[in-house]
């Protein structure tokens, strides 16, 4: 096999990506600073400080956090956290929690008094848990990422502390490594032996929890909802299966998923479709891992130039990475999903995120869609829309480029707008 000059670091964006974590990531990594938080107090908290970023706000406010009886919001995933969090978990802090718990949990809303404070600053990430009780403080800051602990302070002394580096930097493998041509050259070349544990934990996660969400029960019912009005072809299902694990997992479910770009409703998007398609061939599961390795990757490129939060609903990247490991996985390669990338960016880049809730299911599909779109526009005929129509630019990786710098740059005010309608500014 011919591995490609990258092929060691893009190997390592997989590992370093495909993590897993229970509940909506934002939430969690609100717990994980709370429990590191109250473990450095090591006494109970009376008082909490939660000072976040809008887009912290803006992603906490309503969703459930997992394995707290329904709770929802800022209060709820830090009270999780102080009261009944494994700090050495990570993304999965409340995957212990029991019923004594869940009292605890209770208790310590009731019994600690919390206020939330919007972050100053022009950190889009940003999460500082500060607790107090019998004259003594700790807190735990997180920044840029979800489980990027920068400080960890007992009492005005410092007990942990890292520099604030920007995502992408020597905390993690450089993203600007990544092409779409290369990205397909490294599936060409990819031995799966050295994927196969990460992509069949991504297999097994999410596809439990996508058969959770389509047995109904949770949230809107997105998934179940598809399949019920259009029926069993592999798109629908391709669909129906994203979907309903986010309709899943955004209500509380507290099974796992294996996230991409710090998102699991992304993880999820880009590989349950791709997985649909693969069982519905017959195809192997080296093919498999190898269009898992495309679906990714190519979600990962997209998100490297947008950021991890931003008012770009990452279902759109994650969805057109989806189409391009089903266009990889039925014989397509650089032309073909290059052609699927632009076509599928044209149709619904200006889908935004107004936070994590059950309507991101929808938009799931509604990603998803148009993904299948814009492959099947090519496949079939050649179809493109083209440089200079709208924000398109002329070759994949320039358009890649100018949605990174739409939503990373020309979003901004509409992020804080979207934030201000939510909380009723």
């Amino acid at each position: 096999m011919n591995k490609t000059p990258h092929y060691d670091s893009y190997i390592k964006i997989l590992e370093e990506e495909l993590i897993p974590a229970m509940g909506c990531t934002e939430p969690i990594a609100v717990a994980l600073a709370a429990a590191k938080a109250r473990e450095a107090l090591g006494l109970t908290p009376e008082r909490c400080r939660i000072e976040v970023s809008g887009n912290i706000i803006k992603n906490v406010k309503a969703v459930t956090v997992p394995n707290t009886g329904g709770m929802k919001g800022l209060e709820g995933a830090t009270a999780a956290g102080i009261a009944a969090g494994r700090e050495d978990l990570e993304l999965e802090v409340l995957s212990q929690v029991t019923d004594e718990g869940r009292a605890a949990i209770r208790a310590c809303l009731d019994n600690c008094a919390m206020e939330v404070v919007p972050a100053g600053g022009d950190r889009v990430f940003y999460i500082k848990i500060t607790v107090e009780a019998q004259g003594h403080s700790a807190c735990c800051e997180i920044v840029d990422f979800h489980t990027n602990v920068v400080l960890i302070e007992k009492d005005g002394q410092t007990l942990f502390q890292a520099e604030a580096k920007a995502e992408g930097g020597s905390q993690q493998t450089d993203r600007s490594i990544l092409s779409v041509e290369e990205i397909i050259q490294f599936a060409d070349g990819l031995d799966p032996a050295d994927v196969a544990e990460v992509l069949n934990r991504q297999i097994a996660y999410n596809s439990a929890i996508a058969a959770e969400g389509l047995k109904g029960g949770w949230g809107a019912e997105v998934g179940k909802t598809l399949r019920a009005a259009h029926g069993d072809s592999v798109a629908v299902r391709a669909k129906a299966a994203a979907a309903a694990g986010s309709d899943a997992r955004m209500s509380g479910c507290e099974l796992p998923v294996i996230i991409v770009s710090g998102s699991g409703n992304q993880g999820m998007t880009a590989s349950l479709p791709v997985i649909e398609y693969a069982r519905d061939m017959g195809a192997s599961e080296e093919a498999l891992l190898r269009a898992l390795a495309v679906a990714n990757l190519i979600t990962i490129h997209q998100k490297t130039g947008i950021g991890r939060l931003s008012a770009f609903c990452g279902a759109t990247s994650a969805g057109c990475g989806a189409a391009c490991g089903i266009a990889y996985l039925q014989g397509g390669r650089y032309e073909v999903i290059s052609h699927t990338i632009v076509n599928a960016l044209a149709i619904c880049s200006g889908m935004v995120c107004d936070g994590a809730k059950p309507s991101c299911a929808a938009k799931i599909a509604a990603a998803v869609d148009a993904g299948l779109l814009g492959y099947q526009m090519y496949k079939g005929g050649g179809h493109q829309f083209l440089s200079g129509e709208g924000i398109l630019k002329d070759g994949v990786e320039a358009t890649i480029e100018s949605v990174g710098r739409l939503a990373r740059k020309g979003m901004r005010q509409t992020d804080q707008e979207i934030l201000d309608i939510m909380v009723g500014r």
